[in-house]
């Protein structure tokens, strides 16, 4: 997005105020613009005057041109379960943020037996792991032509698309991706891969069947070239392969080259390779070597470039030492720097907690909270858990901070009733808030008794202090 201020947006809408975008004035729609939660087409009074007026079309044009981001957005999929890849705006995520997250495709192929078929898709489709209040997933199944036989390919192809994940078609024969596409385009899969020796047949069918399509090339000379002639025939969605190479010298090549097509994107400006980078970690599965040397490297080499500019990735190994490394990483890397990931402050029940149960607290900020709402829900303790709005802060940063304090404490307590709730006044502060101890006392009236740093160790350390003693005078 070349454009850094709403005021630089504002300047080219009707100013009317008229709300129709859905915000109360157009500096504020023009604000939600420059963060990317609302669209310029949402500006109705602006499309319909393009429509009729070239002048306004070309104004709607250039807002286009100047609110789009750095790097094209691709679509893969259709409905819920698309995903969007690309649309990045900066090389280092502290400039801004990445927007997002790296698409993680899993294989499979023709040759397969329909019961291995179904079973590797089913994992695929039902893998989750439970994260900082969320389910992270996989995105989707890259279906691998190796029968060479179009018929075959059109069936698993047909096969894989009723699972309802997006699809990656990777087949370098036109006449079998073709077989593919007429059973299959409407779910709008990314065709792989148009090459020096094949692009003709691929920017035919890109068109014919309006599929995104990758372009796959070493030399960066000839990607732009191919990308470049893709985009000027009216291939809108491209995806850019530099050849994933796993080891050694090879590997080195591949981030060389990763770095330099998305410096030269954002940096020079160049729209030619300005779009989505594919890495293939299953490269890795062409090494000489066991499958656990074979997996070790595959997330390696995923966890690289995902760190830098990868956008979407074919992976093979579906064990949880190699997938959980990498849905880890990817979340942690796309989350916004600009917004602590925070959870709603208030007061929680635990395992139905009664008057007798202790009370805990501690911050909203997620990673925080879910692992203390874990640690009790799995032990089985039965509690009440005020959660204090830090900012979305942990507890020793927000102490230190100023962001936990006895005040905040006290009106939380005032807001949840929670006093009403229990038949005591004591309060368990977390370990590493132990110095306002006494300040929470004095202005809450409440008892506090510290407890662990970790709240791992709550289980053990209410079995020695709960219910607490009553303070001798």
């Amino acid at each position: 997005m070349k454009v850094k201020s709403p005021l630089e947006i504002y300047n080219y809408l009707p100013r009317t105020n008229c709300g129709e975008c859905g915000y109360d004035t157009c500096m504020s729609f023009a604000a939600h613009i420059i963060d990317r939660s609302a669209k310029v087409l949402q500006c109705k009074p602006l499309v319909e005057d393009a429509e009729k007026n070239p002048k306004a079309k070309e104004t709607l044009e250039k807002l286009i041109e100047i609110t789009s981001p750095e790097i094209a957005e691709v679509i893969i999929g259709t409905g819920d379960n698309a995903v969007k890849i690309g649309g990045e705006e900066v090389l280092h995520r502290h400039e801004l943020t990445f927007f997002n997250p790296v698409a993680f495709f899993y294989d499979v192929w023709d040759t397969m037996d329909d019961k291995d078929l179904d079973e590797r898709c089913s994992k695929v489709v039902e893998y989750k792991k439970f994260y900082v209040g969320q389910f992270l997933t996989l995105d989707g199944i890259a279906v691998r032509c190796t029968s060479n036989d179009p018929k075959r390919y059109r069936e698993v192809a047909k096969k894989v698309a009723g699972y309802g994940k997006p699809m990656i078609l990777v087949c370098l024969d036109a006449e079998c991706m073709k077989a593919a596409l007429e059973e299959v385009a409407d779910t709008k899969p990314l065709i792989y891969a148009a090459t020096e020796g094949n692009w003709k047949d691929f920017l035919k069918l890109a068109l014919d069947y309006k599929v995104p399509v990758t372009i796959r090339a070493k030399d960066l000379n000839v990607l732009k070239s191919i990308a470049k002639t893709f985009k000027e025939a009216g291939v809108e969605e491209i995806v850019l392969d530099p050849v994933t190479e796993p080891l050694g010298e090879g590997l080195q090549g591949t981030y060389e080259r990763v770095i330099q097509l998305r410096r030269t994107a954002i940096l020079a400006e160049d729209k030619d390779v300005a779009y989505p980078i594919m890495i293939t970690p299953i490269a890795a599965w062409l090494m000489d070597a066991d499958d656990v040397t074979k997996a070790y490297w595959e997330t390696v080499i995923g966890s690289t470039f995902i760190v830098k500019y990868g956008d979407i990735m074919i992976f093979r190994s579906l064990e949880p030492y190699s997938v959980m490394p990498l849905v880890l990483l990817n979340y942690n890397i796309y989350t916004d720097p600009r917004t602590p990931v925070q959870v709603e402050a208030g007061l929680k029940e635990i395992n139905n907690p009664t008057s007798d149960s202790p009370v805990f607290i501690t911050t909203n900020f997620a990673l925080t909270y879910y692992t203390v709402e874990s640690d009790l829900t799995s032990g089985g303790i039965s509690c009440w858990l005020l959660v204090l709005d830090t900012e979305g802060l942990g507890v020793e940063v927000s102490v230190a901070g100023g962001a936990f304090t006895s005040g905040k404490v006290k009106d939380l307590i005032e807001e949840t009733g929670i006093a009403d709730k229990v038949n005591h006044k004591y309060l368990v502060i977390p370990g590493l808030a132990a110095r306002l101890a006494g300040a929470i006392e004095d202005d809450t009236g409440w008892n506090v008794l510290v407890g662990p740093v970790d709240s791992g160790r709550i289980k053990g350390w209410l079995e020695k202090n709960w219910p607490p003693k009553p303070k001798e005078e």
